[in-house]
């Protein structure tokens, strides 16, 4: 356990972590601060901060296991002591880290008798294991036991509907959310219009990530979301005075963009996030994973730039195309395509 003494800054806004412990593998507790405050911003900043740590930070899940033997989830099967819908629940709760994009495949491969445990997923260079002790199954005789598996990155909780498929694949409800749970409390100090706040953050974590990353991870989704506001005050993102389309020659925008900027035109296309096109969430994902975060990112990139992005293809292309005629009123011809 780490713990120190709290020191509140009457000058500038700090913030520091007072006490950090690891409860077990899947267990971690952080204890942060953040003073001084005026009253009342301690608790904007305290709901926003639980809203975004628990519902915008991304985790790895099992989301689906697949095995010809099983005839539906709620068998029994010789020589394993757990039933199916117990093993099922049991890979619910492995916890896993990763840097995967969308989903990929891992499976399970042994023979009986003997214990089977988180350990023994065979998974991809991408992905980790957090705790290798976590139970699996039983095996009580020497069978053999395989289960293919399918992994999946994304935010929040996903629910799934039964579904006893014919080829034994069952879904399995996942909680993606690394951060279990988050607290926030106020101390108030001084008196009259001098009053004075500290914020308190507590964080519980399942051992992906620690709380001090779980707190970097959440401030950084609450900048991107509030960014935009920052150029309100461009409104219509217009490119010069009464002109509001323009007409962009193919999906190469270099050149035109070297000219717009030395003709002073008014485009703050730095300031424009991808967060604002509301693409679909794959080809989101995809130019994140790029480093392409914002407007001027993506349109400094060819169209041949854009195709060599993993899992990219032409159909995606064309879909930012129409994103963007769509909301920033910019006429882009698609005869190349």
């Amino acid at each position: 356990m780490v713990r120190e003494k709290i020191r509140v800054s009457t000058r500038t806004l700090q913030w520091k972590c007072v006490e950090s412990r690891t409860e077990s593998k899947r267990l971690y507790y952080g204890r942060f601060i953040l003073s001084p405050l005026m009253k009342g911003q301690a608790d904007t900043i305290g709901i926003a901060m639980r809203r975004a740590l628990l519902g915008e930070i991304e985790g790895t899940c099992i989301t689906r296991a697949k095995s010809e033997k099983i005839p539906h989830e709620y068998s029994t099967i010789i020589g394993i002591q757990e039933s199916v819908h117990e093993i099922l629940m049991n890979l619910k709760e492995i916890v896993l880290k990763s840097n995967l994009y969308g989903s990929c495949n891992a499976s399970i491969s042994v023979k009986g008798p003997r214990c089977v445990t988180a350990q023994d997923i065979i998974l991809p260079p991408c992905v980790k294991i957090i705790d290798n002790t976590q139970h699996i199954a039983s095996l009580t005789e020497p069978i053999d036991f395989f289960i293919g598996l399918q992994l999946e990155k994304n935010r929040g909780y996903l629910i799934k509907a039964p579904n006893n498929s014919p080829d034994g694949s069952y879904p399995i409800d996942a909680v993606f959310m690394p951060v279990r749970n988050v607290n926030h409390s106020i101390h108030s100090y001084g008196n009259g219009n001098e009053k004075q706040e500290i914020l308190f953050l507590e964080i519980w974590t399942n051992g992906s990530l620690t709380p001090k990353e779980a707190l970097y991870e959440g401030s950084r989704h609450l900048i991107d979301l509030f960014l935009p506001f920052l150029h309100a005050e461009e409104e219509n993102f217009y490119l010069e005075d009464n002109q509001h389309t323009a007409t962009l020659p193919l999906f190469t925008f270099h050149d035109r963009l070297t000219e717009l900027r030395q003709n002073n035109k008014k485009i703050k296309w730095k300031f424009l996030f991808i967060d604002q096109l509301e693409l679909p969430p794959k080809i989101y994902n995809c130019l994140k994973k790029s480093n392409i975060h914002t407007l001027f990112d993506l349109l400094n990139k060819s169209k041949e730039d854009l195709m060599k992005i993993e899992n990219f293809c032409i159909e995606d292309v064309k879909k930012i195309l129409g994103t963007i005629e769509k909301y920033f009123a910019i006429d882009l011809p698609k005869n190349q395509f």
